[in-house]
């Protein structure tokens, strides 16, 4: 058998790739982590299919249920949220059945940053502007971050940050960002991005909070930060299409 890891995508079932959708199809056991993966991802399991939300489960317990299947000989198709690969919590499982001998892949997913960039119309890497997304988190009630990855030392970079788990910590990114990008620096607040409860809201360092705030949200959002967040229209081409600039697939340069 083999436990299949799968980037559930942010939560809009029709961002689920092929492949994920051919998997939960086929496999006898499905684990879906329901706090943020929508029952609707998981609906195309076979029927008669052993489906449950690790919502309410441990470590412990998931791993009790895919070693059970194992013994069954059962496939299990094991839903996250997003891409497996970013703050996924599958690298204490993926010891556990490397452990043990069972066999499991990856499948990726859609991030929220990039449904959020989606939903908002516009690119995150705007020429000359920024060239680089550093995804990152607040610490807060969660494993505490390397020393290192602070968000003072992102922010010295100026680019645009995509952070996660921060919402309740909208004061505290403010007071370390402002020195570095201004208190006009523009901030978008992702809150459910591509539930059909998904809401935007722009603002910047200095009134986001309020934003905020007055919408009630406290959870599931990410914070985008950073100077091509804005309505920029003076920016130069990129050098891919400019018809100067040869590469290997447009070799001549035009007069």
């Amino acid at each position: 058998m083999t436990v299949y890891f799968i980037g559930a995508g942010p939560g809009d079932p029709e961002l689920l790739t092929l492949k994920a959708q051919r998997i939960i199809g086929t496999c006898p056991v499905c684990l879906y982590a329901g706090s943020l993966v929508p029952e609707a991802v998981v609906a195309g399991a076979p029927e008669g299919a052993r489906v449950m939300d690790t919502a309410p489960m441990t470590l412990d317990d998931t791993h009790a249920e895919i070693v059970s299947a194992h013994r069954r000989g059962e496939d299990v198709a094991r839903v996250h949220s997003g891409d497996p690969s970013l703050y996924g919590a599958i690298a204490e499982q993926i010891r556990r059945l490397k452990a043990e001998g069972i066999d499991y892949q990856i499948i990726p997913g859609v991030p929220a940053y990039a449904a959020a960039a989606a939903a908002l119309g516009q690119e995150l890497t705007v020429p000359e502007i920024s060239q680089s997304i550093v995804l990152t988190r607040m610490s807060m009630k969660s494993t505490s971050m390397p020393e290192g990855e602070t968000l003072e030392n992102f922010a010295r970079t100026g680019t645009t940050l995509a952070i996660h788990l921060g919402i309740r910590a909208l004061r505290e990114i403010e007071r370390i960002l402002t020195p570095h990008y201004g208190s006009d620096c523009p901030v978008i607040v992702a809150y459910r991005a591509s539930w059909p409860d998904e809401l935007y809201l722009r603002g910047t360092l200095s009134d986001i909070h309020q934003k905020v705030r007055a919408e009630k949200i406290t959870r599931t959002a990410l914070i985008l930060v950073g100077p091509a967040l804005a309505d920029i229209k003076d920016f130069k081409d990129s050098a891919l299409y400019d018809p100067k600039i040869p590469h290997v697939l447009r070799p001549k340069v035009v007069a």
